[in-house]
């Protein structure tokens, strides 16, 4: 008879071996996992009628974890997207029990094989060149609350950083003079360095002056003097956003996010002809198939494939075949 194993006796080692010693896992993912399994947990306690603390690797089966997963869905209305993030956290946490309790090899083979939900793939939201105008018009700079988001906007959009990039820049990351360029560490811990156009050199240069922050000091600090958070910058858009659509009414349709202006900085980039493999550099990617995306969002490009065709009611062609000493040249 396989022998009861707490919960906690494998959940505790996951994090503290598994996740920060061995794997070294970055601050947003051991956020992420730990997220998934104070839901999980607190799920249990309803279902199970049971404390965390006296919960067993038995009771984490199979159609328990399927019945939290619809319980995300239909529950906290989260997504498919959402469901199976939350799902890869909890395969994770199953790999390493299959090789720290062998013995129960049955539950874990159930869990694994447990399929992620397929969803619908929307093409990529982003804003069009007046309504990013529109946008980085929105912040008042007589103030130095709008000078810092103006600089904050204006950087976002010419380098396409994700928010948490963003947030983590320290003051020693912006490199101006020749080759001007802000340096940053994205997913995977991998660093990169984007050069900055002329007028965002010369907003950065001008900010950094009115902050005279040290090396260490975060590049755009909260009304507390600390970074900002992801929410700060979320709060920030929507703000702007709002006065923005006054200016530009193609915004209402729009929700404007961060990830929106990163989608944004990529597009702006492949409608002005740079090279799919170039825009990857630029954005962190990992594959420059993850470039796809703004392909099938272009319209304009699309519009130029169907200029380049013919109508149905255009006049058909007569063959004519071709000339015997072109065919012959051809052919050598």
């Amino acid at each position: 008879m396989t022998r009861p194993v707490p919960l906690a006796n494998c959940l505790e080692p996951f994090f503290t071996d598994r996740l920060m010693r061995e794997r070294c896992a970055s601050p947003h993912t051991i956020a992420a996992y730990r997220d998934t399994f104070r839901l999980l947990l607190a799920f249990g306690k309803d279902s199970l009628r049971k404390a965390p603390s006296q919960m067993t690797l038995a009771d984490l089966d199979a159609p328990f974890v399927g019945a939290f997963l619809d319980h995300l869905e239909r529950d906290r209305r989260n997504r498919a997207r959402t469901r199976n993030a939350r799902l890869a956290a909890i395969r994770s946490f199953f790999n390493y029990v299959a090789l720290r309790e062998p013995q129960h090899a049955a539950i874990v083979r159930r869990v694994l094989a447990m399929p992620s939900k397929r969803f619908e793939r929307r093409q990529v939201d982003f804003l069009t060149r007046d309504e990013t105008e529109a946008l980085l018009a929105a912040p008042d700079r007589r103030t130095r609350l709008g000078r810092r988001d103006h600089a904050l906007l204006l950087l976002a959009l010419q380098t396409g950083l994700r928010a948490s990039e963003l947030t983590a820049l320290r003051c020693h990351d912006i490199v101006l003079g020749s080759g001007a360029h802000v340096r940053c560490q994205g997913k995977g811990r991998k660093e990169r360095c984007t050069p900055l156009r002329r007028d965002t050199i010369a907003t950065i240069r001008s900010w950094l002056r009115e902050v005279g922050g040290h090396h260490e000091d975060p590049l755009f600090r909260s009304e507390r003097g600390g970074a900002m958070s992801r929410d700060a910058v979320e709060h920030l858009l929507a703000k702007y956003a709002a006065v923005a659509r006054d200016e530009c009414p193609s915004l209402k349709r729009k929700r404007v996010s961060p990830h929106v202006l990163r989608h944004s900085t990529a597009m702006d980039l492949l409608q002005r002809g740079i090279d799919r493999s170039v825009i990857a550099l630029w954005l962190g990617h990992e594959s420059i198939d993850t470039t796809q995306v703004y392909l099938d969002a272009d319209l304009a490009l699309k519009e130029k494939a169907l200029d380049r065709t013919t109508t149905h009611s255009a006049r058909r062609g007569r063959f004519q075949p071709e000339d015997r000493l072109l065919a012959f040249l051809k052919a050598l």
